[in-house]
């Protein structure tokens, strides 16, 4: 299934010690780069939630944060002594090494991460329900991600049954263009009156037809097609491969551009690289 990198999820649960929410969203990236914020009283689940993201993503840059607010009447906030002694001493070593003495806030002390500690809480209760509350905001955001992945098949599908219409077009026209280009090239000869080599004239004609063979590079576009077809409904990360099929359909799209003896022709081989350069921008957002 075609998935996109660019989603949204939003959770919150209400409990009796207060409220959590979940806010996730990524966008694309050439790999998995995990963004976690946290409060500093909860850093010890994201061990977890990074092993979460590496089982059910791939690809892009996500950005999970996570707020707790907890209830009033729930805290009972209590000085970590042995922190706020230690942080004390450093601030007296710097004021001796900088020879400045400037009174301490207290509450600029207080704010400091670790120095206050909530004792009423069940901490480990508050870390169970945010994992459990993130699986479901990353599952939302996976279904949504799914959601924008079918848009984009359905886009970049579209496309490749233009190029097959290119492609079948360019293909039925190629006789009659070369015919053309054989009467045209007869006909410039003609007017110069000249006793001509006829073996010669149509080893001309030989060589211009080689020039002009483009059969190979219609079959593997088409070949190419297919497989982008069939990349879109297949299981899993696709993204790179689907990439790489981009560069190969570019690369025959100018083979038939330098092919074209024709402005038909030509034009073509123009059209094919605006749509593949159009599925190429939309590939860029898929996993």
């Amino acid at each position: 299934m075609t998935r996109s990198m660019t989603a949204f999820a939003r959770q919150e649960a209400q409990h009796e010690w207060g409220s959590l929410i979940w806010e996730v969203r990524s966008v694309n990236h050439r790999y998995l780069e995990p963004h976690l914020r946290l409060p500093d009283s909860l850093r010890d689940i994201e061990g977890p939630l990074r092993e979460a993201l590496r089982k059910k993503l791939s690809r892009g840059k996500v950005e999970c944060t996570l707020r707790f607010v907890p209830e009033a009447q729930s805290q009972t906030l209590t000085i970590n002594e042995t922190f706020a002694r230690e942080l004390l001493d450093a601030a007296q070593q710097m004021e001796n090494l900088l020879q400045v003495s400037k009174p301490i806030d207290t509450m600029d002390l207080l704010r400091w991460p670790g120095v206050l500690k909530d004792t009423s809480l069940d901490m480990d209760a508050v870390k169970k329900a945010a994992l459990t509350l993130f699986h479901t905001a990353l599952d939302e955001l996976i279904e949504s991600r799914g959601r924008e992945g079918v848009e984009l098949a359905a886009l970049i599908d579209q496309r490749l049954d233009t190029i097959s219409d290119i492609v079948g077009d360019v293909r039925s026209k190629l006789p009659g263009i070369l015919q053309a280009q054989r009467d045209n090239l007869k006909a410039r000869l003609e007017e110069f009156k000249a006793d001509l080599d006829q073996a010669r004239v149509e080893q001309e004609m030989v060589i211009l037809a080689q020039k002009a063979d483009v059969d190979e590079e219609m079959d593997r576009l088409n070949t190419h097609v297919q497989e982008v077809k069939r990349v879109l409904k297949s299981k899993g990360p696709i993204g790179r491969r689907l990439d790489f099929l981009m560069q190969e359909l570019n690369r025959e799209a100018n083979t038939l551009s330098s092919k074209s003896i024709v402005t038909d022709t030509t034009q073509s081989a123009v059209e094919l690289k605006v749509l593949i350069e159009q599925m190429r921008e939309q590939i860029q957002n898929i996993e």
